[in-house]
């Protein structure tokens, strides 16, 4: 089943205040990894096909980036312009015929035992308002070009999963065995005959603390998960970034050990520049707290006419809620509070954020920066680190805008 269009909410803005500016700020180069690669189009992928072409970049069959201007002014992302990011291939079509069908196994419990989704259904409900975001988002900014896909700012959205919490699931089977330290998602892609599984397979590991807001989910935004999100049943883990929300989960684990899969033990680390990575470092988890303005769009020689302009973005906190977001338009030497709009869909949801500001003829630089509930502020720079994980540098996300 594929899911149908949504359509984008539209939502009326008010704006908290007015800027006035000459625009006399000198605009300061980009990094040349701003640029998004547009040398060559590709086509949405089969399993795909249904999503808004025009809304997405399509930097490979398993990497599909949603545009800046096409998050518009709703806060939930519709499934035909929300990001794909897959690690391997995804499995046959067919999983998601018959979602009721779906078997997970459960180890690591006292009462190990395989469970059907249509089973999973009796055991409670939860809808979830989330930022989903692929742990390589911002990676274009990295002036030390690490490998990998260059995304901006569109492997993001914000979406509402639904399903079990994975409490209700270790209440019915007796509870994780003693000891256990981490809890760990398998995924049912395919393992080509004659391969290693621990080199290919997709299976996270995440500390037993986040079961707290974690749920096994078969529905997004209202509809059945469809193979491009992880249908027929997610791993879904709040405030993690994507990769531990284990798309297809078959099998559902605790353990007082990490996964020894490729996957885990030698990927998704914060590894130093410079250095190989290792078990040793930092796993890639939780997101931090974020930014971004989404209009102006930032596409590439957009001008903008001189007079009102209102600045839109979106803001979230990562394991905690979005407090505040400030915004300026002199590449960070001023800064002014914007204003929130719309409703509040809870800490891991996105917050949009809008503030007026009047432009005289020049060349601007616009920055947004957040700080979470927590008192986290959004840092100038980003972390650096080989593999070009978790950037939330204010700086780097800036947008030069021509005012005429």
């Amino acid at each position: 089943m594929q899911p149908s269009n949504l359509s984008r909410r539209r939502m009326l803005v008010s704006t908290g205040g007015v800027i006035a500016l000459a625009g006399t700020a000198s605009l300061t180069p980009l990094s040349a990894a701003l640029a998004q690669d547009k040398a060559k189009e590709k086509a949405l992928p089969a399993y795909a096909s249904w999503k808004h072409a025009d809304s997405l970049i399509v930097h490979s069959a398993n990497t599909i980036e949603t545009k800046r201007s096409a998050f518009g002014s709703g806060l939930i992302t519709p499934l035909d312009r929300l990001f794909v990011r897959n690690n391997v291939a995804p499995p046959p079509e067919q999983i998601v015929a018959d979602p009721d069908a779906w078997v997970l196994s459960i180890k690591g419990v006292n009462d190990p035992k395989d469970m059907t989704v249509a089973e999973l259904k009796r055991l409670g409900l939860v809808a979830v308002p989330m930022v989903l975001q692929c742990s390589g988002n911002g990676r274009a900014y990295f002036p030390e070009n690490p490998s990998g896909t260059k995304w901006t700012v569109g492997a993001a959205g914000c979406v509402v999963f639904s399903g079990v919490p994975v409490k209700a699931v270790l209440e019915a089977t007796g509870g994780a065995e003693a000891g256990a330290k981490y809890m760990t998602g398998t995924g049912g892609e395919e393992i080509p005959a004659g391969l290693d599984p621990n080199a290919i397979m997709v299976e996270r590991s995440i500390p037993i603390a986040a079961i707290d807001d974690a749920i096994l989910a078969w529905e997004i935004n209202g509809e059945p998960i469809p193979l491009a999100h992880g249908g027929p049943l997610r791993l879904v883990v709040p405030g993690y970034t994507g990769v531990n929300n284990v798309k297809y989960i078959k099998q559902l684990a605790f353990a007082k050990d990490q996964s020894a899969a490729n996957i885990q033990q030698n990927s998704y680390r914060l590894t130093p520049l410079g250095e190989k990575t290792n078990v040793n470092q930092e796993s890639v988890w939780e997101m931090p707290v974020k930014s971004w303005i989404t209009s102006p769009n930032g596409e590439t020689g957009e001008v903008v006419n001189a007079g009102k302009l209102q600045v839109q973005g979106l803001a979230f906190g990562g394991m905690t809620a979005v407090k505040q977001v400030e915004v300026s338009v002199d590449g960070g030497k001023n800064w002014v509070m914007a204003s929130f709009v719309g409703p509040d869909l809870g800490k891991y949801a996105w917050r949009q954020f809008v503030v007026g500001v009047d432009l005289q003829p020049g060349q601007y630089e616009i920055a947004s920066r957040a700080t979470s509930e927590a008192g986290t502020v959004q840092p100038e720079e980003r972390m650096p680190n080989s593999h070009g994980y978790l950037n939330n540098s204010w700086h780097d996300h800036m947008l030069p805008i021509t005012v005429v």
